[in-house]
């Protein structure tokens, strides 16, 4: 599959968060309803696209993966579980279609956001994974992200993951 990656503007928000939308139903029908279930709306994908790098991959005309870049913190990460770093992005809102997971597009966006990190400059990328049959934390490992803690936060179960660059 060849795939195209860009960074979203406005003109891709109705992609984005169709994308995203998609996968949130997909869980939600393996999974049962939780926090995988919320969707964002077009006025927090424009806030995305303003205040960080929302990453798309293109198989033609079509968004088949997207990811969220950002030098500020989400307030579910605790820095005390990571190795002291002082340039570090977190990736937040992977999603790939649902019809175009298991291919290794989610690892080629992966890699991507890789690339592009280290030419932010960045020296690590951090993100967290439901720590349960939701959670995307053996993908992760997979791709070389390593395992820095497991936490609950608002008795949702986390695992948190590191990449240094």
């Amino acid at each position: 599959m060849t795939l195209v990656f860009t960074v979203a503007t406005p003109a891709d928000v109705e992609a984005v968060v169709r994308l995203r939308a998609a996968v949130a139903e997909d869980l939600t029908q393996r999974y049962g309803r939780g926090h995988w279930t919320s969707v964002g709306t077009e006025k927090s994908v424009l806030r995305d696209i303003r205040t960080s790098q929302v990453l798309l991959a293109w198989e033609g005309v079509i968004a088949v993966a997207t990811t969220r870049l950002a030098a500020k913190r989400p307030w579910a990460i605790d820095p005390k579980y990571f190795t002291s770093r002082s340039r570090v992005l977190y990736m937040t809102d992977m999603a790939v279609a649902p019809r175009c997971q298991r291919l290794g597009i989610g690892r080629r966006c992966l890699e991507h956001a890789r690339i592009v990190a280290a030419e932010w400059p960045a020296e690590a990328i951090r993100l967290d994974a439901y720590d349960g049959p939701a959670g995307a934390g053996a993908f992760y490992a997979k791709c070389g992200f390593a395992e820095r803690g497991r936490i609950s936060y608002r008795s949702t179960p986390l695992i948190y993951f590191e990449m240094l660059l």
